[in-house]
């Protein structure tokens, strides 16, 4: 597969996203990325899958209102391929962006189905994370994310609605889709941290 280097599209992303929350997004929905493409078998395609994770909210930060809409001008500018575009598009479909615009772009692949059904839950485990003592992922229990995805109000931001259209899209029942996510962020906590710590470091 030919497509864009890692180095390469974690410099343009970071082009367009400065935030440290936006650039932790971006690197844990890569890594849950890579972890899926393990563990669904496309372990050859890792690379790719986690590209696709690091770039999806490439332009949420400096255009919200136009999310999913601006990204493919940004990746075609930074020689990002077609069929990278359509996945990273694909994970806003039949949502409706700030400036009134429904996404149309179709999650057609099972990796952009995964993409479609992860993002929106990292938001949830990591905001369930927080309120753990240990601020882990790492031993959180799946009852326990049940417990915060049932709540309504914690991490309102984190749309239930496109999750389990998510899981319904794959094919999966909803604690499938739960368990996966929370394994792959476990599995990836300690890496993204250490990459945030690179990017961010404490006490500059």
């Amino acid at each position: 597969m030919n497509y864009i280097s890692r180095d390469k599209a974690f410099e343009l992303l970071k082009k367009y996203n400065k935030d440290p929350f936006h650039i932790q997004h971006a690197l844990t929905v890569e890594a849950v990325m890579r972890w899926f493409a393990v563990e669904q078998g496309y372990a050859q395609e890792a690379e790719y899958w986690g590209i696709v994770g690091l770039l999806h909210d490439i332009d949420f930060e400096v255009y919200p209102d136009e999310h999913c809409l601006k990204a493919p001008e940004l990746l075609r500018e930074g020689g990002v391929g077609e069929d990278m575009i359509h996945a990273v598009c694909s994970h806003g479909y039949g949502i409706m962006v700030g400036n009134g615009t429904v996404i149309e772009v179709e999650p057609v692949h099972e990796m952009e189905k995964i993409l479609f059904a992860a993002d929106e839950l990292t938001g949830l485990i990591w905001s369930a994370s927080l309120m753990r003592p240990s601020k882990s992922t790492k031993d959180m229990e799946l009852k326990s994310l049940k417990k915060k995805y049932k709540s309504s109000g914690f991490a309102a931001g984190c749309s239930r609605e496109v999750i389990a259209r998510g899981a319904e899209q794959l094919g999966w029942e909803l604690d499938e889709l739960l368990t996966k996510t929370l394994q792959a962020m476990a599995a990836s906590e300690d890496a993204v941290n250490a990459a945030m710590e690179a990017e961010f470091p404490k006490g500059e």
